[in-house]
């Protein structure tokens, strides 16, 4: 899926007022992924974003886009990046397609045709002509993306792009985003609070701390790095069980539903199992626990609310 690299941060740095709030930034994104950024209240993450889109100055280093420097050659380097930072804005007096017509004129090129073809890539066909004022908040966020991309873009920054959406809305956005990349080669950098939604959404996550990118790897690998794994054993008799995994595992063995609790690493199961077996055991039931984004967030950054 993925090929070239379309954005690269090189040694991008940014101070506020003597305090240094970037320091040193290297990754590059790549057409057709969808990337993750995560961080905790002020690691810097809205301000990267930021720089990433044009919208803030970088002290030091440099962005380039498709090649193209952000600091010598704005013009052709942002040309190639759609966004979204915070709520998208539109007009809710002017219908859905009044509003793109009307973003359509600031950008030489944009035909009928293209409008026609991003709002069928978000599925607003149906509701397209009328006012924004009556659209849900996931139309609104639809009707977004459908702008952020008249101008095709190779690179598409979504800052929280399911913010106070329901259920729906959000596995609706997901979906998008995930197409974008997929069918249209497009790269995407996404950041949201939902970390469950991210696990399903990207293909690669980065983790800044401090103003430091701490890590930066796929999601499956993200998720399968965990060494130890909680597991959920179904046995009888439970107490003689539990006393046969003490010394198995050499750990702490509680218990919960009728259900034995302990951790252990994946390949050691087997063999705990045939001990159980072999003081005559019955098992009726072994669950693995499975890692979250979430686990791996916090492993990383300790507690804290994500920004």
């Amino acid at each position: 899926m993925m090929s070239e690299s379309i954005m690269e941060l090189k040694n991008l740095k940014k101070t506020i007022k003597g305090k240094p709030i970037i320091k040193g930034l290297n990754f590059s994104i790549q057409s057709g992924e969808v990337f993750g950024f995560l961080g905790p209240n002020g690691a810097g993450k809205t301000t990267t974003i930021r720089m990433m889109a044009g919208l803030m100055r970088m002290s030091e280093g440099d962005v380039y886009i498709q090649g193209h420097s952000v600091k010598k050659n704005f013009k052709e380097a942002i040309q190639h990046v759609g966004a979204i930072v915070e709520n998208p804005e539109m007009y809710p007096f002017m219908s859905g397609r009044k509003n793109l017509v009307h973003y359509a004129r600031m950008v030489p090129g944009i035909t009928k045709e293209r409008i026609d073809e991003v709002v069928q890539l978000v599925g607003l066909e149906n509701r397209i002509n009328e006012k924004v004022s009556k659209y849900s908040l996931g139309m609104r966020q639809r009707l977004g993306i459908a702008q952020a991309l008249l101008h095709k873009p190779s690179i598409l920054i979504l800052d929280e792009p399911t913010n106070g959406l329901d259920p729906s809305g959000i596995r609706e956005i997901r979906a998008y985003i995930r197409r974008l990349a997929s069918e249209e080669g497009v790269a995407v950098i996404v950041s949201s609070h939902i970390l469950s939604e991210m696990e399903l959404m990207c293909d690669r996550i980065g983790i800044i701390k401090n103003g430091e990118l701490i890590s930066m790897q796929s999601v499956n690998d993200a998720l399968e790095e965990t060494d130890k794994k909680e597991v959920f054993l179904e046995a009888e008799p439970i107490n003689e069980a539990q006393g046969v995994l003490k010394e198995a595992v050499n750990g702490k063995v509680t218990t919960q539903g009728g259900q034995l609790i302990f951790t252990a690493k994946r390949e050691e199961l087997p063999s705990i199992v045939q001990k159980l077996v072999e003081h005559n055991i019955n098992i009726y039931g072994v669950t693995v626990s499975r890692s979250t984004l979430e686990d791996k967030f916090l492993n990383l950054i300790g507690e804290g609310a994500i920004e």
